[in-house]
């Protein structure tokens, strides 16, 4: 059995995990962390690609750990608020991307689209990995189908 502590701002695991605290707002707080996302991306984007990919990978590793601790800690597994998961999978879906705004509400669109309608196998992922790999794995998924669909629209005639 579980204990359930109380959410706690000054322990720097809960607040990573929950967005540097966008995870808090009351109505769609993935949205939310999602869109505090944007201001890593700006920051990260002119890395070169395998530096890029390789910070995903590491915040991808940190986060199976950040999110199965706060997940513990709070008595609740994949609570809302935990968008850390959504920053990873954010990210994802605009790596390779070309700059500007347009892609990335474009990769903001398609995250949060596979994010909340969880295609096959992203669903499937999330009823049945359990820990903080699971938080993760569903949004890493989902941002490797916003990838592949940028890849494909860069690759369309114009």
């Amino acid at each position: 059995m579980s204990i359930s502590v109380k959410l706690d701002w000054s322990n720097p695991i809960h607040l990573l995990a929950f967005g540097l605290g966008s995870g808090a707002v009351p109505k769609a707080p993935g949205t939310a962390g999602t869109l505090a996302a944007i201001p890593l991306y700006l920051l990260v984007a002119p890395l070169p690609g395998w530096a890029y990919l390789l910070l995903v990978a590491v915040m991808f590793l940190v986060g199976v750990w950040l999110c199965e601790r706060t997940s513990r800690d709070l008595g609740v597994h994949d609570h809302g608020g935990i968008v850390w998961d959504e920053w990873v999978g954010f990210l994802f879906t605009l790596w390779l991307a070309p700059p500007g705004w347009g892609w990335l509400l474009t990769g903001f669109l398609l995250f949060r689209l596979f994010d909340i309608l969880k295609p096959w196998p992203i669903g499937w992922l999330d009823r049945r990995v359990p820990g903080g790999l699971g938080i993760m794995l569903d949004d890493l998924v989902a941002g490797l189908f916003g990838f592949a669909v940028i890849q494909f629209l860069l690759f369309l005639p114009l």
